[in-house]
């Protein structure tokens, strides 16, 4: 669950003048007005300017990407906005941006310990800096993903496109009919990404085109882009929205469509590797900081995920031989896979079955963290054109007006397993990205720009943690759930560096990764190209996940028979997603503190 995969997050508006200080109107003896810093104090000082940059930067991302309002939980004023994409428009979000940064980099943080401020500066100076440093990967020139690409994004914010009313009517035909345009643009930014040397794997182009021709095999009822109309009932609107989806958005959506099937196909990348673009290796290194908020390089992830995996393997083996009295890994993974117990026989019975499972983690969650929010989340199929496409479940952010979605893939149930359905909604939902979400948006005092920064080491960190949270809660009902949630983690750890860093082929990788028997046989393919299509993400979760482990222990042996989960959990969650290496900082001042009272 990254924002940043659905839409590039971007500023437009200048920085204050009067970014360090205070300022107040004075007047001359001429009669003129003239700004004054107000005499503040460092501390103070310090504090109102992250405050104001936090603010410009929270108001223009959502004045020039609307879009990620409604992946956020966001509520915003209008509904008729859509990106920019054009090269000048991203020349000017860029230069804000290190205007931006600039400012923030003058600011000392160790002023700001204790305050509010300080979190919103450690938001704000990662997701600048990594925006920056991205730059390198030049992702506008080969933005073609099957894992929320824009063309999926838009088609759930159709769908989510308030409407009702003469005036949401409006906004939604004048966003919509802004939709071919878009389109035009990113098929202009593969264009010239060919010229400079840039394309995205040929499996990847394959299964966004597949992607693509779900959509438009669609009739115009029941396409999402025409949701807003079915969803309001006004005739003359229905019939404006079904020209703007006929004349407008499918004719452009096939013309992209061909043009990936045609020229980009034939001139797309072979290597799964990023390296294969230009500044490949610079730019892994880049995503893997942006998405890891650690220090890490490529290589140190490798090779710690290779330590992990070993020391998960031997933890199968002793439940193993518990379980089926087996002490070989690969004996144990075949007979969880092989176990009747552990499939489903249709959609009806794995949907009701992740409900049962969310209902159940739900009930128990009070015992485990301090303040328990009141978001509901529920269990939401995938669209019939999503289906079997390659994309993930995934979680969404409840809003003001609708409860978190933990939206799920029921393509060939047969082949899913009980055990991992568990993991995955205990991973989604509670107590995972659905407690960790609805934890931010309940804290006081918070600056809304953590609402709508979302980094993947501490979110994907804590939904991983959360998998194995759950068995200490007791809510695992299958044999096969704690032995297939042992067998995974950490092989994103190898397999992503391995990929890109490493000469790992697809068969390797697949391998590899397929040893877990967590997943479907079909999944090795998918997991690749996920990989491939967004370099250094799954070493986030795992990556996460350790370092909450890492926490916990300090804190356990710091506080001995007076360690509080609850109180942990909180610590954890109160911050929303701040970065691992401020989250590490939050707990040592609260292992310091009780130090002090104890």
């Amino acid at each position: 669950m990254n924002l940043k995969t659905y839409f590039r997050q971007t500023v437009l508006t200048a920085i204050c003048a009067c970014v360090l200080f205070a300022c107040e109107q004075t007047t001359t003896p001429s009669g003129e007005t003239k700004a004054e810093p107000l005499a503040l104090d460092p501390i103070t000082a310090n504090a109102a300017a992250v405050t104001r940059i936090a603010d410009q930067y929270y108001d223009s991302a959502l004045q020039t990407t609307p879009e990620i309002a409604y992946f956020a939980g966001v509520e915003i004023a209008r509904h008729d906005g859509m990106e920019d994409n054009s090269p000048a428009a991203r020349k000017a979000v860029d230069a804000k941006i290190d205007e931006m940064l600039s400012a923030l980099e003058a600011i000392d943080a160790g002023t700001l310990n204790g305050r509010t401020e300080w979190i919103t500066h450690a938001y704000l100076l990662q997701t600048l800096r990594s925006d920056v440093a991205q730059r390198v990967c030049r992702y506008d020139l080969w933005n073609v993903s099957q894992m929320g690409g824009w063309h999926s994004g838009y088609a759930q914010i159709a769908q989510l496109q308030p409407v009702g009313t003469a005036e949401s009517r409006e906004q939604a035909i004048a966003r919509w009919s802004k939709m071919a345009a878009y389109i035009d643009q990113e098929i202009s930014h593969l264009e010239h990404g060919l010229e400079l040397g840039y394309s995205a794997p040929k499996t990847v182009v394959q299964r966004v085109i597949d992607q693509v021709d779900g959509v438009l095999g669609l009739e115009t009822e029941k396409s999402p882009f025409y949701s807003p109309a079915v969803r309001d009932g006004d005739e003359v609107f229905a019939e404006t929205m079904q020209e703007i989806v006929e004349d407008q958005v499918y004719p452009a959506l096939q013309r992209y469509r061909d043009y990936l099937a045609g020229n980009y196909m034939e001139n797309a990348r072979e290597e799964l590797s990023v390296t294969a673009n230009p500044d490949g290796l610079a730019c892994y290194e880049a995503s893997l900081q942006a998405y890891t908020t650690l220090g890490r390089s490529g290589k140190e992830v490798y090779e710690l995920g290779q330590q992990t995996v070993a020391a998960n393997k031997a933890m199968v083996i002793e439940l193993g031989k518990a379980a089926y009295g087996l002490d070989d890994f690969a004996a144990i993974i075949d007979r969880a896979k092989k176990d009747p117990a552990d499939k489903f026989t249709s959609k009806e019975e794995l949907l009701q079955f992740s409900r049962d499972m969310v209902q159940r983690a739900e009930s128990e969650m009070p015992k485990w963290v301090e303040n328990m929010p009141e978001q509901p989340v529920e269990v939401v199929p995938f669209e019939e054109h999503e289906e079997g496409t390659g994309m993930s479940a995934h979680y969404r952010p409840s809003s003001a007006d609708r409860p978190g979605e933990y939206r799920i893939p029921l393509h060939q149930p047969e082949e899913q397993s009980r055990g991992n359905a568990e993991s995955t909604a205990f991973h989604e939902a509670w107590p995972g990205h659905h407690l960790q979400v609805a934890v931010g948006q309940s804290v006081e005092g918070l600056h809304p720009v953590t609402r709508i920064v979302w980094f993947s080491g501490p979110g994907e960190g804590w939904a991983r943690y959360s998998e194995a949270l759950a068995e200490e809660m007791g809510l695992y009902t299958t044999v096969t759930g704690p032995i297939k949630r042992r067998a995974w983690p950490a092989r994103g750890m190898v397999a992503d560096p391995g990929i890109h860093l490493f000469g790992w082929t697809r068969e390797q990788a697949i391998e590899f990764m397929m040893e877990a028997g967590r997943f479907p046989d079909t999944m090795g393919d998918e997991m690749v190209d996920r990989i491939a299509i967004i370099p250094g993400q799954l070493t986030a979760y795992d990556s996460g996940g350790l370092e909450i482990l890492a926490l916990r222990k300090m804190a356990e042996d710091a506080m001995g028979e007076n360690f509080d989960i609850r109180a942990f959990h909180q610590r954890i969650l109160e911050n929303g997603t701040i970065p691992l290496i401020q989250l590490r900082a939050h707990i040592e001042a609260w292992i310091e503190d009780y130090r002090a009272h104890n």
